[in-house]
């Protein structure tokens, strides 16, 4: 059953959970957001499964949530947590700036997205923003969120020709770990090219790379 985390009060500190594989950044975020009166980190994570755990533990007013995840991944994570709790207030932070990452993120139910190398005071301000129940999305972010919009979704299908294309697989090789013809193969792959506006395969991996539709 779907359990509704309460409204935050007024004047009360921030309650913080961190999501981070990396050890220095954790203890980083935590030194920035403790050194805040109104702020105070309730618990860190280092993988997905660690925090849906540690959510449902301390139910935090605002959650810091890296994309990239051992076990299961950010997006993955946000979406347990908020099918569970569908007030949970998470803010993406992560490295990654692509289209299609900003898009998971967000679909999955993020209210906010901030890149790492932002300066301290626009991710208090994040903070800030999401746990009084606002959306927090750079206008860089933005931009990029909209231009995912415009572009064509690829089907599962096609994401999963296009994975195996990254891998270096010839049509012949995806057809027979996929148990469809060549000929269908060739039929994704093109539309892939046409929905990605490239006209060769390396320049499908480059641009599915740099959007984050991919990774390596």
């Amino acid at each position: 059953m779907t359990q509704r985390a309460a409204n935050p009060p007024e004047s009360t500190i921030i309650r913080v959970l961190i999501v981070d594989d990396h050890p220095f950044m954790r203890e980083g975020l935590a030194a920035v957001i403790d050194f805040k009166l109104d702020m105070s980190v309730v618990a860190r994570a280092c993988n997905g499964h660690e925090a849906v755990e540690l959510f449902r533990q301390h139910q935090p007013d605002v959650t810091l949530m890296d994309l990239r995840l051992p076990e299961m991944n950010g997006v993955e994570a946000i979406a347990t947590i908020c099918a569970e709790f569908a007030e949970a207030r998470i803010i993406v932070l992560t490295t990654y700036d692509g289209d299609e990452d900003i898009y998971r993120g967000l679909r999955a139910g993020a209210k906010g997205y901030v890149l790492k190398d932002a300066e301290p005071e626009e991710l208090l301000a994040a903070i800030r923003a999401v746990y009084k129940g606002q959306q927090y999305i750079p206008p860089v972010v933005g931009a990029k969120l909209a231009e995912r919009m415009r572009c064509p979704e690829l089907s599962d299908r096609e994401l999963e020709v296009l994975r195996l294309m990254a891998t270096g697989k010839s049509n012949l090789e995806i057809g027979t770990i996929l148990s469809i013809a060549e000929g269908t193969v060739k039929f994704h792959v093109k539309n892939i090219l046409s929905k990605l506006e490239v006209g060769d395969r390396t320049q499908a991996m480059i641009v599915a790379l740099k959007r984050g539709i991919i990774t390596l």
